[in-house]
């Protein structure tokens, strides 16, 4: 083969990755019973683990594995398996493609595919293949949220002193997030100086939109006294409010001004009625306060 082919060649293998690559997804998590509160673990909660089921035809080719969605794996690693033959898989990572979905999937195969204790490797790039649509058995997640990290280890890891440093350097990046019963994927977390709320929103963005504009035009999208709507991230096809509230009071006080604000948020979305000038302009503000996460 001539040089000149050869580098045509290269050039259009080149272009067919970079093609791959560049496909993006913008809900990764759609169809999947629980896509809110995937995309909190993906985006919002610090350390939380939740059991994951393997589908059907996987379960009759690596066994009925025990698998273990985790918000973060030591060195933000995608997957790893224990040497009783659990998996873990890493949901806050680098995404190798443009479908989180995919990246995830892969990761999961590789990690059942590897002997158990052994590292697993995944590939820079999956390509083409099954989502998580398609390994898992789909439902709820049953969602533990942690202090720290040591659900990573095996019994007796921790008294390793180089172990011990690296958890508590990982735990150091922890802040205080409580899981809010009074709406699905609502968060409460402290940082430094701050509190905040964050709830990612069901519903179509547009729809949402509207009706966190009803809301800003009737002067009822905040949480109450002492608190304000801070503005609003999108992330994975879905909205992202967060409103900023007093440091000092404590995560429970807030599930009921949440419930309240869930229920006037829903009752907004059910308005049929087109918005009038006050709530077009209240969304265009709120337009104007937005974030895309990718």
């Amino acid at each position: 083969m001539s040089k000149r082919r050869k580098s045509q060649r290269a050039a259009d293998t080149t272009g067919k990755r970079e093609k791959v690559r560049d496909v993006f997804v913008p809900r990764p998590f759609e169809g999947l019973a629980d896509e809110p509160e995937w995309i909190a673990l993906r985006e919002l909660v610090p350390a939380a683990s939740a059991p994951l089921r393997l589908a059907p035809d996987l379960v009759e080719e690596y066994g009925d594995r025990e698998v273990l969605l985790a918000t973060v794996l030591p060195m933000a690693a995608p997957a790893m398996t224990k040497p009783d033959g659990r998996v873990f898989v890493g949901l806050q990572r680098h995404q190798q493609s443009g479908d989180i979905s995919r990246d995830l999937a892969e990761a999961l195969l590789c990690a059942l595919r590897t002997e158990p204790g052994g590292q697993v490797t995944v590939p820079p790039l999956p390509g083409p293949g099954p989502r998580l649509q398609d390994v898992l058995v789909d439902g709820p997640l049953d969602i533990t949220l942690h202090d720290g990290f040591e659900f990573w280890l095996d019994p007796g890891a921790a008294d390793d002193p180089t172990v011990q440093a690296s958890l508590e350097r990982a735990n150091a990046a922890i802040y205080p997030t409580v899981r809010l019963s009074a709406a699905r994927a609502a968060y409460w977390c402290q940082v430094p100086e701050k509190a905040h709320v964050r709830w990612v929103l069901p519903d179509d963005e547009d729809a949402a939109l509207d009706a966190l504009a009803r809301l800003s035009a009737a002067g009822t999208l905040t949480l109450g006294e002492q608190t304000k709507f801070a503005g609003m991230f999108r992330a994975h096809g879905r909205l992202v409010p967060v409103w900023d509230l007093p440091e000092d009071t404590p995560a429970g006080e807030w599930e009921q001004p949440v419930a309240d604000f869930a229920k006037r948020y829903a009752e907004a979305l059910a308005d049929p009625t087109p918005l009038d000038a006050t709530a077009r302009r209240a969304r265009h503000g709120l337009l104007g306060r937005q974030l895309t996460l990718r």
